[in-house]
């Protein structure tokens, strides 16, 4: 018999710097130390507010399970934050597991440890995992907490997730509850990560319109204030109308397709779980669908949504059979939710979340709750209300109709949708028939148009000058939008629609680039852009496809040697650096793009590989920030505008005309 080879004939020789010794045992909450993102998503802004809400997430549990009815959250400078509740208080007597260590110090410094894994202690609950407290402790430089229960106060501290000292007795006391104060360990998030004002307020006022039961008071040390004029340094939070007072916050002011809201709520019946809704058809809004589950917001949807979703479809379609509408079969659920503004919070045992940060729910049962619930109430609303009824089916089979039409229309060939522009002398479309890898320069007037219509390349760079200053859509009405002429132009040269009707996938470019001159007329130009790009298309920047141009301002001669500088300061820079100490160098600025010759055009500012470009983005932990100031400086009221400037003016030095 012939004999087998061996597996490991000609296999190199084991390595001898690789042994038990290399194998690395993480105890405690090191793990968490070592990679945060595993527990809060990362080390970034959006991160740093997950730590406020586990905090803040553990109080409402004790909310919504009836022992509290007060939550307080206090943000102090240093970025400390402190939340107080007035329910049952964390145990501290000795752990059964762990006699040498009361509970408190065991649910701060473990990893799944909490009263939240058998469901006897809370019927429903937000923490699941465990993790929440510890990791808290873990990412943060230090940790107070005190718990007061039995009429007596305990006291502990703890130091980037190690306890600090003893549990120790404060004394006699007349009140209960907890009180967690903690400062983010700069080790961890660096010095230029914050807390936002604004995002923990929305936070605390999502909670109160979520949990109409519990009342939040909400401060804010006014130094940290500072620049921003929408978020109040103290405010109590409670609102007896629950999610419906939420939805009618966010949709104020706007005509609705129906002149009542659709909303209702069911109790937790059978341990099933608890549901309640509101929604609001407002062609005039962006629409949305803010879920949450257990209090806990859901951004990426989930389950729920999907139930949500389904049970408004079914009811809308068995409606329209009834009513013998045939084009109510074509409904699908993008119709219903397409000019839908609506809040969905549900309250069910032991949900499932993907991951930690449990931005989606994954719980089968949680679409079959909602969905036979939503659905049993929707269609009893539309049987009580046929007017109402009937409005609502009108405007979703509209709706239904023009998706169709969308799809067929995408078909068109570029050319065709270049006539439609009547544009033949102001868009220089470029030859590619598909999106990839082409690109639009919007630039000021025909002059910077005529020299970018030579510069670029003609199979993949498109030109499109746009006359003088756009409107700036932050403080024009909706009708001044729709009738001018520049923006309408340019909305049908990108094809993909604005607002409500945005569609990622009718983008005719890949890249949307603003080129203005490198002065501030300029730059005023490109903020006009900006803003209406940020407020008619904002998935264009979270798509990644927005950029700026960055042409240059000045032009350095040194005999054959030319270089170009984008502005005072880098002209400054290249002289010391890049020429010759002494010699005679020509220094000539550029008074716009049109003054520019097209190579010149197009090696500093066109040509990939030789230009720079800046991506437009927006943080996550930014959004907030950003919206408001855009509002200030872009927006209706002068005023704000006013404040800012003399906010800032000290910063603004000497200029160079």
């Amino acid at each position: 018999m012939a004999k087998s080879p061996d597996l490991f004939e000609g296999a190199p020789a084991p390595s001898k710097g690789y042994t038990a010794k290399d194998i690395e045992v993480l105890e405690g909450l090191e793990p968490v130390r070592r990679r945060p993102g595993m527990y809060i998503g990362g080390t970034d802004e959006h991160a740093l507010h997950h730590l406020a809400a586990e905090i803040l997430d553990n109080a409402m549990d004790e909310a919504v399970a009836g022992h509290a009815t007060r939550i307080e959250i206090d943000l102090k400078p240093d970025d400390v934050l402190t939340v107080r509740d007035n329910g049952r208080g964390i145990p501290v007597d000795p752990h059964p597991k762990f006699k040498n260590k009361s509970a408190l110090e065991v649910i701060m410094t473990t990893l799944h440890a909490g009263g939240k894994f058998g469901g006897k202690v809370y019927d429903t609950s937000g923490g699941l995992h465990g993790v929440g407290a510890s990791v808290v402790n873990a990412l943060s430089e230090w940790m107070e907490v005190e718990v007061c229960r039995d009429h007596r106060a305990f006291r502990m501290r703890f130091a980037r997730g190690h306890a600090a000292g003893k549990l120790k007795d404060a004394g006699a006391v007349n009140r209960r509850g907890t009180v967690v104060s903690f400062k983010p360990d700069e080790q961890i998030f660096g010095k230029s990560v914050h807390f936002s004002p604004r995002a923990l307020y929305r936070m605390a006022r999502s909670k109160a319109y979520l949990f109409r039961g519990v009342e939040i008071r909400w401060s804010c040390a006014p130094e940290i204030l500072k620049g921003d004029g929408g978020t109040p340094a103290e405010e109590t939070l409670k609102f007896p109308g629950g999610i419906v007072d939420f939805l009618n916050s966010e949709i104020e002011g706007r005509a609705a397709v129906t002149s009542r809201n659709f909303y209702g709520r069911s109790e937790n019946r059978d341990g099933k779980g608890a549901v309640e809704w509101a929604v609001s058809w407002v062609p005039e809004a962006d629409p949305f669908l803010h879920s949450y589950c257990n209090t806990i917001p859901t951004t990426q949807g989930g389950t729920h949504e999907q139930g949500f979703r389904n049970a408004l479809t079914k009811a809308l379609r068995a409606y329209g059979e009834r009513a013998n509408n045939r084009k109510a079969a074509l409904v699908a659920p993008d119709d219903v939710m397409e000019a839908a503004c609506a809040v969905l919070s549900i309250f069910i045992r032991e949900p499932e979340f993907q991951g930690q940060t449990k931005e989606k729910l994954s719980t089968p049962d949680a679409q079959r709750l909602v969905e036979n619930v939503v659905r049993d109430h929707f269609d009893h609303w539309l049987a009580e209300h046929p007017p109402e009824a009937d409005k609502l089916l009108a405007f979703i089979v509209d709706q239904a109709e023009e998706r169709l039409r969308r799809k067929q229309d995408r078909e068109v060939s570029r050319k065709t949708a270049t006539r439609k522009l009547r544009l033949p002398g102001k868009l220089a479309d470029c030859s590619r028939d598909n999106a990839s890898g082409t690109e639009i320069f919007l630039v000021e007037g025909d002059s910077a148009g005529g020299s970018a219509k030579q510069a670029r390349d003609r199979a993949t760079q498109a030109v499109l000058p746009l006359r003088g200053k756009i409107l700036n859509v932050a403080s024009a009405a909706t009708g001044k939008l729709e009738q001018n002429q520049e923006l309408a132009n340019l909305v049908q040269a990108l094809g993909c629609g604005t607002g409500a009707r945005y569609r990622d996938e009718e983008l005719r470019y890949e890249r949307v680039i603003i080129m203005t001159d490198a002065d501030v007329d300029g730059a005023h130009i490109a903020s006009l852009l900006l803003t209406f790009f940020y407020r008619e298309m904002p998935d264009l920047i979270t798509n990644g496809h927005l950029h700026l141009a960055l042409p240059p301002l000045y032009r350095l001669t040194q005999g054959s040697k030319i270089v170009y500088a984008r502005d005072d300061a880098h002209r400054e820079q290249l002289l010391k650096t890049t020429f010759k100490p002494g010699a005679k160098i020509e220094v000539s600025r550029f008074k716009g793009l049109g003054e520019m010759m097209p190579n010149q055009l197009k090696e500093t500012t066109m040509k990939p590989g030789m230009r720079t470009l800046e991506r437009v983005e927006i943080a996550d932990g930014e959004r907030e920030e950003t919206a408001s100031l855009v509002e200030r400086l872009m927006g209706k009221k002068p005023e704000l505008r006013f404040q800012f400037i003399q906010e800032n003016a000290r910063f603004v030095g000497e200029v160079d005309v």
